[in-house]
C-alpha cells in the first residue's frame, strides 16, 4: 500500500518538487553509485548552448542495460540542475519500472476467478475494464472471456479512497507500457507527476484525433519570470513557438507547444509539437517549453525526434487547424496550485473521479535504490498509439494467438467471435497463430483476409506488413514487396515497416532503393539505430561505394560498440582496401 500525506514544496522556482533539483542530483547519483550493481555510467549535457536551455542525458550502465530496453535518457529544465535531476529520475524511473514487471514476488498468478477468491472480492471492478479501452459492452457478457487466459494480478492503491485493490498488470502494461511510470524525491511528488503524464497523453490524444479548434495562449499574458525568460531565448533566437490551452476543462491546465526554426528547417532541424501538464498553467508552459529544447537538439543538429503523445509533423500547412481557436491568457487555464503537493493531489483525484476517472496506483520503488517510484494507471484515459477499436476480445484474443498453444488459442477466439461476433482481429490472429506454427502461406492468407475489414489505416498497414512478413519468412520477397510498399504508404513514420521493405529491396537487388529506405529511416525517425547505418553500409558496399560503407560502420559501432556485425564489416573491408592498396 503506498502511504500519502502532507509534502511541502521544498522548491518552486523552475518545476514544483519537494527538494530543490540540486539535493535531487546528489541524492539520486549518491544512490546509483552506492551500489554495487552498475546503474550510472555517466550523466553529461549535451545542448549546444544556442538556446541556452540546458538538456542532459543520463548513460546506463551495465546493470541497467540488462534489465532497461534504452541505453540512455533524457532530461530537461530551466536549469542545468533540473536537467540533471531529470535525467538521472527518468533513469530511476524507467529502472524501477523494468526491474518490477520482471519480478514475480509481488504478483499473482491465475484467472479472473481464481484472482477472485485468492483477493477476496478486492479486485478492479470489470466495468473498469472495459472503461480503460472504451468498451460500451456489457460485464457479465464479457466475464466469461476474462477466465480463458491466466493474467498477473498486482495489488495497487486506488488514491481517490486509499483502497488496495487487486488489477491485472499484463492488461494494462500491454494497452499502456510505460506511460504513467514516474519517480520522485517523496511519492506524493512521484504520483503527483505521473498522473499529470497520463492528463497530458489523454487530453493530446483527443485534440489530435478530433483536430477541433483549441485556445491559443496569449505568451506574454504570465508574470512568471522562469516563463518568461525561457519564451525570451525563443525569441531571441528566431523560433516560432505557439502555445495552445489543451486543458479541456479536466482540473489541471495542459500547454501544447509548437515550434520551429524558419531558417533552418527541413535542413537541420523539425517542427516540435509536444505538451506539459502541472498543477499551474506556467508549470506546466515552462515543461512544454523545456520538452521542446529536449527534442529540438536546439533547431541546429538535425535531430530527428521520435513521436509520442501528439503527432509529428513534417510541414507548415499541417499545422493549420492549430491556429485556430480563441485567445486566452494563462490565468483563464484551470489552477490547483498549492504549497503542499498531496494537497494538489488530493484536489486532482478528486475532481478526476467526479468525471469517473479513478487512480489507481502500483509502488514500483527497486528496494536497492529506496527512491520512490510508482507506475500509475486511469481507466477511461486515452492514448494516441493505443488501438482505436480496443476491446476484451481484441487483447484476449491477442495474449491468446501469441501465448497459447493453438488449438487452446483457436478456440478460445472461437468464443471471442460468440460475444463480439466477427471482430476485424480474428483473422489477423488466426494468422499469427499460424506464424507460430511456421505455416508461412496459410498465415499470409490470414493476413490476407485481415486487411481489407481493418477499420482504420494504422490497422490496414499492421495487416498488410504482416502478410509481407510472412511471405519473407516462406522467402516470396518479390511477392512481399508490394505489401512492404503498401504498410509503408499507409503508416509512413513505423520504423519496423520502412526497415523490412529495405531489407526485401536489399534481398532483390534493388540496393539504390534499399539504401534510400534506410538512409531515410536514420535521417527522420531514428539516428541512433545502429542496425540501420549497418544496412545502409552493405548497400553502399553493392553500389561500390566504399567510403561511405566505412563511414557507416564506424558510425554504427559510435552507437553501439558490441555490433559485431559492423565490426566485422568494417574489418574486411579495411582490410580490402589495404590490400587493393598494396
Amino acid at each position: 500500500m503506498i502511504q500519502l500525506s502532507s509534502c511541502p514544496k521544498g522548491c518552486s522556482q523552475d518545476l514544483d518538487k519537494a527538494v530543490p533539483a540540486a539535493e535531487t542530483v546528489r541524492m539520486a547519483r549518491g544512490r546509483l553509485q552506492s551500489l554495487k550493481l552498475d546503474l550510472l555510467a555517466e550523466t553529461r549535457r549535451v545542448d549546444t548552448g544556442r538556446l541556452g536551455i540546458p538538456v542532459f542525458l543520463s548513460v546506463c550502465g551495465h546493470d541497467a542495460r540488462t534489465v532497461m530496453p534504452t541505453r540512455k535518457q533524457m532530461g530537461k529544465g530551466a536549469s542545468a540542475s533540473q536537467a540533471e535531476a531529470s535525467a538521472l529520475m527518468e533513469l530511476v524511473e524507467r529502472y524501477s519500472y523494468f526491474r518490477f514487471m520482471q519480478q514475480t514476488e509481488t504478483v499473482f498468478s491465475g484467472t479472473w476467478s481464481e484472482a477472485e477468491e485468492h483477493f477476496r472480492g478486492q479486485i478492479m471492478p470489470v466495468e473498469q475494464l472495459l472503461l480503460s479501452v472504451g468498451d460500451t459492452s456489457d460485464a457479465a457478457a464479457v466475464r466469461p472471456l476474462l477466465d480463458l487466459v491466466r493474467w498477473q494480478f498486482c495489488p495497487a492503491t486506488q488514491i481517490n479512497s486509499g483502497q488496495r485493490i487487486a488489477l491485472p498488470l499484463d492488461w494494462f502494461r500491454t494497452l499502456n507500457e510505460f506511460n504513467g511510470s514516474s519517480a520522485g524525491n517523496t511519492y506524493e511528488e512521484a504520483v503527483l507527476q505521473g498522473l499529470c503524464e497520463l492528463v497530458e497523453r489523454h487530453v493530446c490524444c483527443i485534440a489530435a484525433r478530433d483536430r477541433q479548434p483549441q485556445p491559443t495562449i496569449m505568451p506574454q499574458s504570465t508574470d512568471d519570470a522562469v516563463l518568461l525568460g525561457l519564451l525570451d531565448k525563443f525569441t531571441a533566437n528566431g523560433i516560432e513557438v505557439l502555445l495552445k490551452d489543451f486543458s479541456m476543462e479536466l482540473p489541471v491546465p495542459t500547454v501544447a507547444a509548437l515550434a520551429y526554426d524558419p531558417s533552418t528547417l527541413g535542413t537541420r532541424s523539425e517542427i516540435v509539437f509536444t505538451a506539459g501538464t502541472a498543477a499551474t498553467p506556467a508549470k506546466a508552459a515552462i515543461r512544454a517549453l523545456t520538452e521542446v529544447a529536449q527534442l529540438a537538439g536546439d533547431f541546429e543538429t538535425g535531430s530527428c525526434y521520435e513521436a509520442s503523445g501528439l503527432p509529428k509533423y513534417t510541414s507548415e500547412a499541417e499545422t493549420g487547424w492549430l491556429k485556430t481557436g480563441p485567445q486566452v491568457a494563462f490565468s483563464d487555464l484551470p489552477h490547483i496550485g498549492d504549497n503542499d503537493i498531496f494537497a494538489e493531489l488530493t484536489h486532482l483525484t478528486a475532481k478526476l473521479g467526479m468525471d469517473g476517472f479513478h487512480a489507481y496506483c502500483i509502488d514500483t520503488t527497486a528496494p536497492e535504490l529506496d527512491i520512490p517510484a510508482v507506475y500509475t494507471i486511469v481507466p477511461g484515459f486515452r492514448f494516441r498509439e493505443r488501438d482505436k477499436n480496443a476491446s476484451p476480445g481484441l487483447f484476449i484474443g491477442r495474449i491468446l494467438s501469441e501465448q497459447y498453444p493453438p488449438e487452446a488459442a483457436a478456440d478460445g477466439l472461437e468464443q471471442i467471435r460468440k460475444v463480439y461476433g466477427d471482430l476485424p482481429c480474428l483473422p489477423f490472429y488466426q494468422g499469427i497463430i499460424a506464424l507460430r506454427q511456421q505455416q508461412y502461406r496459410q498465415a499470409a492468407s490470414c493476413f490476407a483476409q485481415a486487411q481489407p475489414v481493418q477499420p482504420e489505416k494504422g490497422s490496414q498497414a499492421m495487416a498488410a506488413f504482416y502478410h509481407g512478413y510472412s511471405l519473407t519468412l516462406a522467402d516470396a520477397w518479390a511477392e512481399a514487396l508490394p505489401l512492404l510498399d503498401r504498410a509503408v504508404s499507409l503508416c509512413p513514420q513505423m520504423k519496423e515497416y520502412i526497415n523490412l521493405r529495405g531489407v526485401a529491396r536489399y534481398r532483390l537487388q534493388q540496393y539504390e532503393a534499399a539504401a534510400h529506405d534506410f538512409r531515410h529511416l536514420l535521417q527522420t525517425l531514428d539516428r541512433e539505430s545502429a542496425v540501420d547505418h549497418v544496412n545502409l553500409g552493405l548497400c553502399h558496399e553493392k553500389t561500390g561505394n566504399t567510403a561511405a560503407a566505412l563511414q557507416c560502420y564506424r558510425d554504427a559501432l559510435a552507437i553501439d560498440p558490441a555490433l559485431q556485425r559492423a565490426r566485422q564489416r568494417l574489418q574486411a573491408l579495411e582490410n580490402a582496401v589495404l590490400s587493393a592498396s598494396a
